[in-house]
């Protein structure tokens, strides 16, 4: 087996580990072809053999970030990143990074180089955002000039438009809507199974990616719940980096009591709970070897 052989099979075993829903049900050509067909109606010469999935190593395959990369042949690249329901501009600077990559690694699967004089050929850039919120008062579009520089004329500009749930029955809108019965599930029953496959249920019930569900229900539960276990993760990361920032801080507020001379050690335990008296011995010794 050679080594591209080897880790093409890793990247992708490292995808399918890493999969959303959103990545699942794309992966599909069927499916893809119907995404590209709703951005894209008057092509009607598109087949599910024109279309290829980007897949980019650390962009797609090692975060928990819903980024897909589309060619169509070699003339368009299509970049989807989904939003989900936190809205940030934060996601252009995404899309700068995923676009430099995907054209870097287009370079060379079509053996150009960028330092011959020779003109490199380069398939066009279309930039969306699936938003899985509501709407509100959000624009069509976003670019990176009016987002983080005031609307200054830059060097680099990125301008991505903005899909958000309409009336109509695509695939890119019922995914919108199978999202929202997601968290109106969750708001209801929490982190369960249960909230899966009410959503499951409903959404077929409603015709909502009803083919792809029923197809494929016992991944997607897989898959969701998997959502869940990363959550969590993360949950608990950011609360032990909470917890820890409040330590450090008290430790702090201890030493410049203790250093002070003002109060007790038993006083300055009041005001720092968090602390144990061993702790302020501790930092008390410290505080005279320095003096």
């Amino acid at each position: 087996m050679s080594d591209n052989t080897k880790h093409t099979q890793e990247v992708k075993a490292k995808r399918t580990a890493k999969n959303s829903v959103f990545l699942d049900l794309f992966q599909d050509k069927k499916n893809l072809l119907k995404l590209y067909k709703t951005l894209h109606p008057e092509d009607t010469d598109a087949t599910e053999d024109t279309l290829d999935i980007v897949t980019i190593d650390n962009v797609l395959t090692d975060n928990l970030y819903n980024d897909l990369g589309v060619m169509v042949g070699n003339n368009r690249l299509l970049l989807l990143l989904e939003a989900q329901s936190s809205w940030t501009v934060n996601i252009l600077i995404r899309i700068l990074l995923y676009l430099a990559q995907s054209y870097h690694e287009y370079f060379e699967r079509t053996s150009q180089s960028l330092y011959k004089s020779t003109k490199v050929k380069m398939p066009k850039p279309e930039l969306y955002i699936i938003y899985t919120g509501n709407k509100g008062k959000k624009p069509e579009t976003i670019t990176l000039s009016q987002e983080f520089f005031n609307g200054e004329d830059i060097d680099v500009e990125v301008k991505a438009r903005v899909i958000y749930e309409s009336d109509t029955e695509d695939i890119i809108n019922q995914y919108i809507i199978f999202c929202k019965v997601f968290d109106e599930q969750r708001n209801l029953y929490g982190m369960t199974e249960q909230t899966v496959k009410e959503t499951i249920r409903i959404c077929k019930d409603r015709n909502i990616l009803k083919e792809y569900l029923i197809s494929r229900e016992k991944e997607v539960v897989t898959i969701m719940m998997s959502l869940f276990d990363d959550e969590q993760i993360m949950k608990t990361y950011w609360k032990d980096m909470e917890n820890s920032l409040a330590h450090k801080k008290d430790r702090e507020t201890a030493e410049r009591m203790i250093k002070d001379g003002e109060l007790s050690l038993e006083k300055i335990a009041r005001y720092v709970p968090s602390l144990s008296m061993d702790e302020l011995k501790e930092l008390q010794a410290e505080a005279m070897q320095l003096a």
